[in-house]
């Protein structure tokens, strides 16, 4: 068995390793779209908005609700994208982290 400090210093190491993988996920981006690509957002896979492409189209006054429901989901599916993007860069992280069966970050 390891020593209490053994297991202190692996913990330690894996708190360093998680920190840059959270940094990390700032710097992976990810787009998602709705109304066949009337709206468009981009994001990075910690969840911060880059950008927004709304097609002329759909800047009228007539079509404001649909325009606001469009960008809703847009940024509803950029943020699922950002999860499916986090997720997997943190499996990539954690891959060769000895920690206990069932332990989720």
């Amino acid at each position: 068995m390891k020593s209490l400090d053994d297991i202190l210093k692996m913990a330690g190491n894996v708190q360093a390793q998680l920190a840059q993988a959270q940094e990390g996920l700032d710097k992976i981006e990810v787009s998602g779209v709705s109304g066949g690509g009337l709206v468009k957002v981009t994001a990075s896979a910690k969840g911060r908005i880059i950008s927004l492409d709304i097609d002329p189209s759909l800047l009228s006054p007539d079509s404001k609700e649909m325009t606001e429901d469009l960008i809703v989901a847009a940024l509803n599916d950029t943020r699922a994208r950002a999860d499916q993007a986090a997720h997997a860069e943190m499996q990539k992280m954690t891959a060769g982290l000895p920690l206990p069966p069932g332990f989720k970050l």
